[in-house]
């Protein structure tokens, strides 16, 4: 779609960027990429789009990918009913095998062409390329599921080093090479915060952090660690919201600067977030009385 805006007004709305672009030049952003908000194939095309404009400004982007969802309809397919405990997928070994051709395969490969098409120079890597995810089993009723026992971003930075984006999606292994499903929001704060990242931006199918569930409008553009403990305690943050407030504390404890949680659905929201004064979503910082 062609904006009807004068040439000089084109000028004006890059030059109002300057400061946005001078600030995250050569800064390391990770950005989570959930399973809900890649539903809608032009809004991801939109998304890989504003990822290689990022990139192209001298931004690190490492994007780190779920898909719950299709790997759901894959799993109805072959006739397999998805069971959950406390919001985690119940994973055999056969959900497992699964889950590892869904995400490093077909999820994988398609957002590392979509971001070839518009222009960016992508790779995909698993969990399992270089060891890089290292997990165990997390809970024994859940089976291959894991909580990742350490993270190796040395390929990672290797690919950022030769002028790619880095795309991973979530499983990991352990010695013995059992493979595990990587909650995605886990391994992102972890991976950022291994690299001590300017920034975490999880994109997802909600607007943030609201005040009260049912009115769109009360969005909390900022918390902090203290704040984050109160709405826990008040039950603001309840449900599915839970573990992903939680991935944005992990990541603010493991150095990461600051965390947003984002609308994926809204369009160029990842463009509004850091590239403007606007903003979107909500943020999460460590302190807010200390920058």
């Amino acid at each position: 779609m062609s904006l009807n805006i004068t040439n000089a007004q084109r000028a004006e709305v890059l030059t109002q960027s300057l400061p946005y672009i001078q600030k995250y030049y050569g800064k390391v952003v990770v950005i989570k990429y959930g399973g809900n908000a890649m539903i809608n194939e032009e809004l991801k095309e939109q998304v890989m789009e504003d990822i290689v404009l990022l990139q192209l400004i001298g931004v690190k982007v490492v994007l780190v990918h779920g898909g719950g969802p299709e790997i759901t309809d894959t799993l109805k397919k072959i006739g397999k009913e998805s069971v959950f405990l406390d919001g985690l997928r119940v994973t055999d070994k056969e959900t497992v095998d699964v889950v590892q051709m869904v995400l490093a395969g077909k999820i994988n490969k398609s957002l590392v062409n979509l971001l070839q098409i518009s222009g960016g120079k992508a790779i995909g890597l698993s969990g399992l390329d270089g060891h890089m995810i290292k997990a165990e089993m997390k809970d024994s009723r859940l089976g291959y599921v894991g909580r990742i026992t350490d993270v190796d971003v040395t390929p990672i930075n290797d690919l950022l080093e030769n002028g790619y984006i880095p795309v991973i999606s979530t499983i990991g292994c352990d010695k013995s090479g059992n493979v595990y499903n990587i909650n995605a929001d886990t391994a992102a704060a972890f991976i950022a915060g291994k690299m001590q990242a300017y920034r975490l931006i999880t994109m997802t199918d909600i607007e943030g952090i609201l005040r009260d569930k049912d009115d769109h409008t009360s969005i909390i553009p900022c918390i902090d660690e203290k704040e984050a403990k109160e709405l826990f305690d008040s039950g603001i943050i309840s449900g599915g919201m839970i573990p992903k407030v939680e991935c944005c504390l992990e990541a603010i404890n493991r150095g990461v600067h600051k965390v947003t949680i984002l609308d994926g659905r809204v369009p160029h929201a990842l463009l509004i977030e850091t590239l403007t004064n606007e903003g979107a979503g909500t943020m999460v910082v460590k302190d807010k009385n200390n920058g």
